[in-house]
């Protein structure tokens, strides 16, 4: 088929320049986008008087012809017609003649494709949303039923002091709030309308952008052409927040690891989330999370693709830019898959509570709290800080933990230490005792879940009124 825009060329490309320029194996998904976007062109095209009703109606008709046909699988691609708008125009034309022609007045590929990412982007950031805000239930529920179990919090994963599996869980639900929160910011930026920019420099035509906008219900319309289609700054904050939201859950796998490992034993995942090996029967792999774990660099790797892509372009449209889709789409793939399956293989796996609570019975991240036993009685830090390593020293020496060593053995060290220091030692006393704001208090827990059900609910009419504007 000839090319829409072959008037000027005297032979037809090369068949590997046709694959290489082509794009519609992967931005067909634009369909839905592209074709509500030519129809509300057509609709202002029509009311403005630049093309007849009569065309503008059955420019619509053909065009809704087509998405059904789309979404029917009845609709054949063509590479040589390079993309998604081209193959729309294609056939809208073969099937309604010189209407279908005048489609493609007072705009440009440059503003369409710009137009459809932005519409894309809003519907994905939803989405994305939705999977977020089902994965931070996910973590409250398991939350909610594991206030009270105990179990060694880490730093340099050394055992450092005890909380509970609960107050664990709710730092990565913190760290979700602020992926919605990106992920608020990402919609912003994607909720202005590009079209009328035409190539560069809008048209002479007395086109009207705004009822375009509205009609797509956009907030904003671009106030330079120029920028409107060589922005991709959008494309770039979805891929940061998406990086930032990969990090977040890659974190919680390395744990997941580490936790599901028979060193740990803390939980073991369900068999539907699991694999073995080809060659050791024994072997229940957490593959799930190594691949999410491994697929965080892969969002990493978009997202530096397409700054690298976008750092030396002159404005304004550059064929470059076609580059930013392959990797966005990939992304937002892995993303919303690993929110996905998250949810529900957090949901299923088995919490050895025992095993964790054992772990905090024989270890020494009671000593902090020891040390402001002695704190409390007016001892200085320092000094309460230097005492309680000799006593950790000693117990080590004695081949024993701190609740084993005797009161007597403990006044060698300091005269204030009394009987009460046994309950201070215990590890859910300790926990019990951390009530400063956002600490691993059952109160405190408590507390947070009730506020966390609120970010949530606040969440769902965030993302209410983001649906209703797509």
């Amino acid at each position: 088929m000839a090319k829409l825009w072959g008037g000027r060329f005297s032979k037809d490309t090369n068949a590997l320049v046709d694959a290489f320029n082509a794009s519609i194996e992967y931005d067909k998904r634009l369909y839905h986008e592209d074709i509500r976007g030519s129809i509300a062109h057509a609709h202002m095209l029509a009311k403005t008087g630049i093309i007849s009703q009569q065309d503008g109606d059955a420019i619509v008709k053909g065009l809704e012809k087509i998405l059904a046909d789309i979404k029917a699988g009845k609709f054949k691609f063509d590479v040589g017609l390079e993309d998604i708008h081209m193959n729309v125009e294609a056939r809208l034309t073969e099937a309604i003649g010189k209407p279908g022609e005048r489609l493609h007045t007072a705009r440009s590929r440059n503003d369409q494709v710009a137009l459809d990412m932005h519409m894309y982007m809003k519907k994905t950031v939803t989405e994305v949303m939705e999977l977020l805000i089902a994965f931070e239930e996910a973590l409250l529920t398991l939350a909610k039923k594991h206030q009270k179990t105990l179990m060694p919090g880490y730093t340099h994963l050394q055992r450092a002091q005890p909380i509970t599996f609960a107050h664990h869980l709710l730092a990565y639900f913190n760290m979700l709030t602020r992926d919605f929160k990106r992920l608020e910011g990402v919609w912003e930026g994607a909720d202005i309308m590009p079209l009328g920019a035409g190539a560069i420099a809008g048209t002479t035509l007395p086109i009207d952008r705004f009822q375009v906008a509205k009609e797509l219900n956009f907030s904003q319309v671009y106030g330079n052409s120029m920028d409107a289609v060589s922005d991709r700054d959008y494309v770039l904050d979805f891929l940061s927040a998406g990086s930032l939201l990969m990090m977040h859950m890659s974190r919680l796998s390395e744990e997941l690891c580490l936790w599901s490992s028979t060193e740990f034993g803390f939980i073991e995942l369900d068999d539907g989330f699991a694999t073995g090996s080809s060659m050791m029967p024994q072997k229940k792999n957490p593959d799930i999370s190594e691949l999410v774990r491994g697929k965080t660099g892969r969002v990493y790797g978009h997202l530096m693709a397409l700054m690298t892509t976008l750092k030396g372009l002159p404005l304004a449209y550059n064929k470059d830019l076609q580059e930013d889709k392959e990797g966005f789409f990939d992304a937002v793939d892995t993303v919303k898959f690993s929110l996905t399956v998250y949810r529900d293989m957090l949901l299923t796996m088995r919490v050895n509570k025992e095993k964790m609570a054992a772990a905090v019975h024989k270890d020494f991240s009671n000593a902090t709290d020891l040390a402001d036993y002695l704190v409390k009685k007016g001892f200085p830090f320092r000094e309460a800080h230097s005492v309680v390593g000799k006593c950790v020293a000693y117990a080590i020496e004695q081949g024993k933990f701190l609740p084993e060593i005797s009161l007597a053995e403990y006044k060698k060290f300091s005269p204030l230490f009394e009987a009460d220091l046994l309950e201070a030692l215990k590890p859910e006393n300790c926990v019990a005792a951390r009530t400063s704001y956002g600490g691993p208090a059952y109160s405190q827990t408590a507390k947070q879940l009730v506020l966390d059900k609120k970010i949530v609910s606040d969440q769902k009419k965030v993302l209410k009124k983001k649906l209703k504007k797509l």
